[in-house]
């Protein structure tokens, strides 16, 4: 197991301390094999000791160990090349699992019961989390009604705020390389009264108290660039479990959609 998955896994067991040093970790993947354990904690504005505690509570032996695991890892988000040529069967391999384990989540189901029971819902996403946050909400377009994309290009996010309340739902996409204020944003949502909903990989582990719910989507795959895999599997989850969830009247709308492409000749048959 990664050591990011790893302090997911953990986080709620970490002292305050802990996870203090575990957000440095997660900040500092690609360097952190180039600095003594001393140097660490001074990074990380902790302890030594705290710092060797946290190594034990991940499941680590000590500090060689931990710095064998990061030389394996890259900066997160950060494209590097990928030395010689690529092993594609164990690039697959790793995508299946990652996928597995993320439509396998808990949470899933009581999400999908959030989304199609929601007044209204908006699906949130910066950067590379954007073009995944446009996918699920077409696809949810399909199944219910208001279903709102936000930030819509040129503008921001004040206006979009203003019309949530209790019933309503926010979906929040925060893969990695996330924009600054992204957390002042989840505060806000979840001020409004609406069900705030995170799908983030394990680096989003620290805006997760701000969310009702957070599942967690690993993106960080054996070649050079992020894989979202398995964050468009889980959109295609989502999608069909709120379809299924609202039973007829989510089919007939569909089927409604459908006459009106061909009405207007929108698609090719």
């Amino acid at each position: 197991m990664r050591i990011d998955e790893r302090i997911a896994q953990h986080h709620g067991e970490l002292s305050p301390q802990e996870r203090k040093a575990a957000a440095s970790l997660l900040e500092h993947l690609d360097d952190l094999a180039t600095y003594r354990a001393s140097e660490l904690a001074a990074l990380a504005g902790v302890s030594k000791a705290t710092m060797s505690r946290l190594f034990r509570s991940l499941g680590y032996a000590d500090f060689d160990e931990v710095r064998d695991h990061l030389r394996s890892l890259r900066t997160p988000g950060e494209p590097h090349r990928v030395d010689g040529t690529p092993d594609l069967a164990a690039h697959a391999t790793q995508e299946h699992r990652a996928v597995q384990r993320t439509i396998a989540q808990p949470g899933v189901d009581e999400v999908v019961r959030l989304l199609a029971a929601a007044r209204r819902v908006t699906v949130v996403g910066w950067r590379n989390s954007h073009p995944v946050a446009l996918h699920l909400r077409q696809q949810l377009a399909h199944a219910r009604g208001d279903v709102r994309l936000a930030p819509l290009p040129g503008q921001v996010m004040g206006e979009e705020l203003a019309d949530l309340a209790a019933g309503d739902a926010v979906l929040v996409m925060g893969f990695r390389r996330r924009p600054a204020g992204f957390g002042a944003f989840l505060r806000e949502a979840a001020a409004t009264g609406a069900t705030v909903v995170l799908i983030a990989d394990p680096t989003g582990i620290e805006h997760a108290a701000a969310a009702s719910t957070w599942l967690e989507c690993p993106v960080q795959g054996l070649l050079a660039f992020d894989s979202y895999a398995a964050a468009m599997s889980l959109v295609s989850v989502l999608a069909d479990g709120v379809l299924s969830e609202l039973g007829r009247p989510g089919s007939a709308r569909v089927t409604a959609i459908s006459r009106t492409y061909d009405r207007l000749v929108e698609v090719e048959r």
